[in-house]
C-alpha cells in the first residue's frame, strides 16, 4: 500500500459527523468554489445539503489524519439513491430537471448518481479512483444496472459552452429506450454547432474530467441541457447501461466481486 492510499478510507456514511462532513466539502466545492446556493443551503455552519440527503447513501473518502469532529476529514464524497427509495423519496432528485420516464418504464434496476466532488488538495491523485471503486463495489453488491444523474458545466453561459454540449449531443447522445429529455422552461437545446463545424478538441478540454470519465465507461447523456441558475451550471443527464461497458471498464467492476 503506497503512503498515499494509506492515507485514505472509504465507507458510506454512517455518523452525524460523515454526512455533515460530506456537506461541508460539498459546501466548499459546489458554493465556495462554483457559486451556487439552494434553499437548505447553511452559509453559517458552512454546509451544503438539500432535502433529498436523507433518502440517499453518502460514500466518504476520510482522510485518516483528519479529526471527523472538526468536519474536515471528508476529502471526496458520493451520493446514490437506489429505485426502490424513489417512492418514498417522492421523486429523483434528476427528475427536477429531466423526465426520466424512459428508465422508469424499463424495469431495470437503476441507480441514481449526485453531488460527487472531491476536495482541491486531493484532486489528481488516488481520491477519485478510490470512490470509483467504491461505486463498483456498491453497484456490484445491489445488482444494479443503469446508473444516472445530472453532471454539471460551470456557469450558465450557452454561448461559451457551444462546443462541448454540442459534441456531447452529435457523438454521446442516448439510445432511444434511454434518452432521458429535460424539461422546460429551464431546457437548452445542445445541438448548436452544426456537425462538421465543430472543434473536437475545444470541445473536449472544456469538458469536465467527470463527463469524460463516465462516456469512457460507455455513458451516454440525455436530450438537452438543464439550466441550473441557482447552482450557476449548466447540467447535462449522464446514463449508463452496467451491461454495455466496455470489456475493460466491466472487468474493473467484476474483480471486486472475484470475477474478473
Amino acid at each position: 500500500m503506497t503512503a498515499e492510499a494509506s492515507t485514505y478510507s472509504l465507507r458510506l456514511a454512517d455518523t452525524a459527523d460523515d454526512l455533515a462532513g460530506a456537506q461541508r466539502l460539498r459546501y466548499e466545492v459546489f458554493v465556495d468554489e462554483l457559486g451556487g446556493d439552494g434553499p437548505l443551503v447553511d452559509h453559517q455552519a458552512r454546509l451544503e445539503r438539500d432535502a433529498f440527503d436523507v433518502h440517499f447513501d453518502h460514500l466518504v473518502l476520510v482522510d485518516t489524519r483528519r479529526d471527523p469532529a472538526g468536519l474536515d476529514h471528508v476529502v471526496g464524497a458520493y451520493r446514490v439513491m437506489p429505485g426502490d427509495r424513489r417512492a418514498k423519496a417522492g421523486r429523483f432528485y434528476s427528475e427536477g430537471e429531466y423526465d426520466l420516464t424512459p428508465l422508469l418504464q424499463s424495469g431495470r434496476t437503476l441507480l441514481e448518481l449526485g453531488r460527487s466532488c472531491v476536495h482541491a488538495d486531493h484532486r489528481g491523485g488516488a481520491a477519485m479512483f478510490h470512490l470509483w471503486n467504491g461505486l463498483a463495489e456498491y453497484v456490484l453488491d445491489r445488482g444494479i444496472e443503469v446508473l444516472f444523474g445530472v453532471a454539471s458545466f460551470h456557469g450558465t453561459d450557452i454561448a461559451a459552452l457551444a462546443e462541448p454540449l454540442s459534441w456531447l449531443h452529435q457523438h454521446h447522445l442516448a439510445p432511444p429506450d434511454m434518452r432521458v429529455v429535460a424539461r422546460a422552461p429551464n431546457r437548452q437545446s445542445m445541438d448548436l454547432i452544426p456537425e462538421g463545424q465543430q472543434n473536437r478538441k475545444a470541445a473536449l478540454a472544456a469538458t469536465p474530467a467527470l463527463i469524460k470519465a463516465y462516456l469512457r465507461l460507455g455513458g451516454f447523456v440525455g436530450d438537452g441541457a438543464w439550466i441550473d441558475r441557482d447552482f450557476n451550471t449548466t447540467d447535462v443527464c449522464l446514463v449508463m447501461d452496467t451491461g454495455q461497458m466496455s470489456a475493460r471498464h466491466r472487468d474493473f467492476y467484476l474483480r471486486k466481486a472475484g470475477a474478473g
